[in-house]
């Protein structure tokens, strides 16, 4: 059996006829930036995530990095961040003149770890940042408690985590502002870039919306240093029949990971530990293996591909090669970069495909 990492057929070929009928009517229209499609999806996106205001734009790095802009955070200033995170993440923080202050992972959830982040906090501190990683929501609710306490923004990277749920309310609408992709292999992926910002503060939205088009709020009159980031109509109009379908497919990549953590009884492997209250969405199903590429290897012979989030952690990547003397800060995040194995898990997987995985993994001898 061939059972390939990810398979984007299954959510497509449904609605696929709806998905050619949506291009069709934007390429009709001949109106391709900032038109009917944006502006409709915005307001969906937005009323999904329980915020007031979406702007699309055109893909998740710039998602954060406007937002810090918006914000006035810049050169001087510190950002805390998840060491346990993709680079885009910090990338953002650099990209704005500010510096990158990570905070280690929590070794049950994988992401940041709550307890450490204070003593993290400077003087310099402008704003934290939340990443709701392989689609596991941070409790936002004790991190804004800090944020209160020094005056800090939180800011959510939900690039993983559409529709994740914490205590009722959606991500997107947990901290100061949101950041989200649609890169397609996302929850809610688009057939290319895109990405948005939510907010409920007008005035953050509106001085996104301007930065993302040159910096202007009017053509040809520029306020702001800005950039050309703006998600189009194609890939809105698309996002808008999929976002339909984003509960639906959340439910059954839940409905998978219970499975998984129920019948994978192996061991050599760590699952993830998630208790009632989790609202995750399971962009990715995360086990840790001591020896993995001997995994990886063993799944490809059985057909099974995997994939791995992430194999270096920031500090050891080249770019960011000034914080390597840092690591010994990051024990859990270092753990998880050397141990993670992501297996297969989307909407469309089948029963015979669930169980060959959850078989062939309690298999495994090591």
């Amino acid at each position: 059996m061939k059972i390939p990492y990810l398979n984007l057929a299954t959510i497509h070929d449904p609605i696929k006829e709806e998905l050619k009928e949506k291009f069709n009517q934007v390429l009709d229209s001949e109106w391709f930036i900032q038109g009917t499609a944006c502006t409709k999806f915005e307001e969906e996106f937005a009323a999904y995530c329980g915020a007031k205001y979406c702007v699309g734009v055109g893909n998740g790095l710039d998602a954060i990095r406007v937002i810090l802009q918006a914000y006035g955070i810049g050169e001087g200033d510190e950002v805390i961040v998840p060491a346990n995170t993709f680079i885009a993440t910090v990338l953002a923080v650099s990209y704005v003149g500010a510096t990158p202050v990570l905070v280690d992972a929590d070794e049950k959830t994988y992401n940041i770890d709550i307890s450490k982040i204070e003593e993290a906090i400077t003087d310099k501190t402008k704003a934290i940042i939340v990443v709701h990683l392989y689609g596991r929501v941070v409790d936002v609710n004790a991190v804004r408690k800090i944020a209160d306490k020094y005056g800090l923004k939180v800011i959510e990277d939900s690039a993983q985590a559409h529709g994740a749920v914490c205590e009722g309310k959606r991500t997107g609408n947990l901290g100061d502002a949101a950041a989200f992709s649609f890169y397609p292999g996302k929850n809610l992926g688009a057939l290319g870039d895109g990405g948005a910002v939510t907010t409920n503060d007008k005035a953050l939205a509106d001085n996104i919306r301007a930065i993302c088009t040159y910096g202007s709020f009017e053509k040809y009159n520029h306020q702001f240093k800005g950039c050309n980031s703006r998600l189009d109509e194609v890939q809105a109009a698309l996002l808008s029949v999929k976002l339909k379908c984003l509960e639906g497919w959340n439910e059954e990549r839940k409905s998978i990971a219970e499975q998984f953590n129920q019948k994978i009884n192996n061991d050599l492997f760590v699952l993830p530990q998630i208790d009632d209250r989790d609202g995750h969405v399971f962009h990715i199903y995360p086990l840790l293996c001591q020896d993995r590429q001997k995994l990886i290897a063993y799944l490809e012979e059985k057909g099974i591909g995997t994939n791995v989030h992430y194999p270096i952690p920031i500090p050891k990547q080249g770019a960011y090669k000034e914080m390597v003397q840092d690591m010994v800060k990051y024990p859990i995040t270092e753990k998880i970069c050397a141990n993670e194995v992501s297996i297969p898990l989307y909407p469309g997987l089948q029963q015979e495909q669930i169980d060959y995985i959850i078989d062939a993994l309690n298999d495994y001898k090591g």
